[in-house]
């Protein structure tokens, strides 16, 4: 498959709303670091978010570098690593900004959050995510 700029940012927002949701409910009461329940939710929630919004331009980016590219695509393996740059911008952003009274997070629990949440969309996206959309990698990642 071969997605399109807009299959990339709907499969972004899809996998991340579902799989990110659903293991930052399950994993952020035992991120370490301070704060109430709500407090920690809060933080990896806006962690959530701001890997979707600063993921459209970065997937603009990435879809016009790969058209330079024969197959129009890059190794698996290069989505994968990719992760490690967004997080860093993601990173500064979160560390750029601060909001008195909104709760923060911590580089471990950033780290922790951050790196499980994208393999585990990464391995949703490369794999079981063809079986409930059978259609899904033929329109170029679109989901509707």
């Amino acid at each position: 498959m071969t997605p399109t700029y807009a299959g990339r940012v709907q499969t972004r927002f899809f996998t991340l709303l579902v799989i990110g949701g659903i293991w930052t409910l399950i994993i952020a009461p035992f991120l370490p670091g301070g704060g109430t329940l709500g407090m920690r939710y809060q933080a990896t929630f806006t962690v959530l978010a701001l890997v979707f919004l600063l993921g459209i331009p970065w997937d603009g980016i990435w879809y016009f570098l790969q058209q330079f590219r024969w197959e129009k695509d890059w190794p698996i393996m290069y989505q994968l690593l990719t992760g490690i740059p967004e997080g860093i911008v993601v990173w500064l952003v979160l560390k750029t900004r601060d909001v008195p009274g909104h709760p923060t997070i911590t580089g471990a629990a950033f780290d922790i959050h951050f790196t499980t949440v994208w393999i585990l969309t990464w391995l949703f996206a490369i794999g079981p995510m063809r079986v409930p959309f059978l259609r899904w990698r033929f329109r170029g990642g679109r989901l509707v």
